[in-house]
């Protein structure tokens, strides 16, 4: 009997979505079992039931294609915004599911997805997931699609940077992406030669990186590269983040708990400021002309790497051989050299922080980057 695949793409875009769509669809296609019809922008497209058939004219050409030609949002299906009001929608999409004959739906995307695709694999739908996002902090997976693309942007930036710090004798502040997680801006840092990384994991120092900043003055050089991840803190600001999760925590009233939640929401505000106000701190503590660049949406865009389109096809591949075994509710994930299906229950609600035993934190303190702390 022929099973009926749907697909989606949904959270923030990156390099190789469309090579593991494509993966997905011709390896189905080579099945006469297997039809396949990706749902336009995430969930939303299965709300209004908005289609496109993954035929092989429309798979054609697309492996070296960046973003998603299904298109994304991060709408989330128990509270997505319908006209002036925020609906529950998952009803409306298990109906959108059984109206198409769907026998599994498979999400491509990061941890709000697998969140949203868990809640409806727990109202009885077939669902598999495949780990994307360049931040690279799906747990349960050794790397994530779009991580290797926005690696070698970030360097390749890095690298740039470097010739404008030297000759204008400058500290320049990098904004790489990164809320939760250092991973990005650890690996850039070290592949692009940045003198200082700061990362979520690493409370860090001003005065600390000021000083570093100095020596390498002391010995001739009056240029720093400052790789930061956009959710880098201080140490003081770690402390106070601290005292208001703690509050949240404590809380014994509704009233309470709400004042503690908006305190965490205003401090979320003032640290997205947080990279500025870091590089006029070093420009006042070092007497150096600093100047912030922030990488954002270049991190996501352009042609996905060699190593992730090799990722995304062996995902999308390993992804088919899944539904053949009708093994659902699962994210394929890469361990070591080969995919593994993961129960979604183990990937939701955590995240894959970079330990700081790793090895690329021993590698960047040998060769003398400061990590603020």
């Amino acid at each position: 009997m022929a099973k009926y695949v749907g697909i989606l793409t949904a959270g923030g875009d990156s390099p190789g979505l469309n090579a593991a769509i494509r993966a997905i669809g011709k390896t189905a296609l080579s099945s006469v079992e297997m039809q396949v019809v990706g749902f336009k922008d995430g969930f939303r497209g299965l709300v209004e039931n908005r289609t496109v058939l993954l035929d092989q004219a429309t798979l054609s050409g697309i492996l070296t294609i960046g973003g998603t030609l299904l298109g994304t949002s991060r709408d989330k299906p128990h509270r997505m915004p319908m006209g002036d009001k925020v609906l529950d929608m998952t009803d409306t999409i298990v109906e959108t599911y059984h109206n198409n004959n769907l026998d599994v739906l498979v999400c491509l995307g990061g941890g709000g997805t697998h969140k949203n695709a868990y809640r409806l694999a727990k109202k009885g739908l077939n669902i598999i997931t495949l780990p994307k996002t360049i931040d690279n902090d799906l747990a349960m997976t050794d790397i994530t699609l779009g991580f290797d693309s926005a690696l070698g942007i970030a360097t390749e930036a890095i690298d740039r940077l470097h010739s404008t710090a030297h000759s204008h004798h400058r500290i320049i502040v990098v904004g790489i992406m990164g809320h939760n997680t250092g991973w990005l801006a650890l690996g850039a840092g070290i592949a692009g030669g940045a003198n200082v990384i700061l990362i979520p994991e690493i409370p860090y120092d001003v005065h600390v990186i000021a000083d570093a900043i100095r020596q390498r003055r002391r010995h001739g050089k009056n240029f720093s590269i400052v790789a930061v991840a956009e959710g880098a803190l201080s140490k003081e600001e770690v402390a106070v983040q601290q005292i208001a999760i703690q509050s949240k925590d404590v809380a014994k009233t509704k009233k309470e708990k709400k004042e503690a939640i908006a305190k965490l929401n205003q401090l979320k505000v003032l640290h997205s400021d947080n990279t500025l106000q870091l590089t006029k701190q070093l420009e006042t503590l070092t007497g150096l002309e600093s100047r912030l660049t922030i990488l954002g949406h270049l991190q996501r865009g352009g042609t996905p790497s060699a190593a992730d389109r090799l990722l995304a096809t062996q995902l999308g591949t390993a992804c088919v051989s899944i539904i053949h075994d009708e093994n659902y509710g699962v994210m394929a994930a890469i361990r070591g050299k080969h995919v593994e299906p993961v129960q979604l229950e183990d990937v939701v609600g955590k995240r894959k922080t970079v330990p700081l035993d790793h090895p690329w934190i021993e590698t960047a303190l040998s060769v003398g980057i400061s990590l603020g702390n």
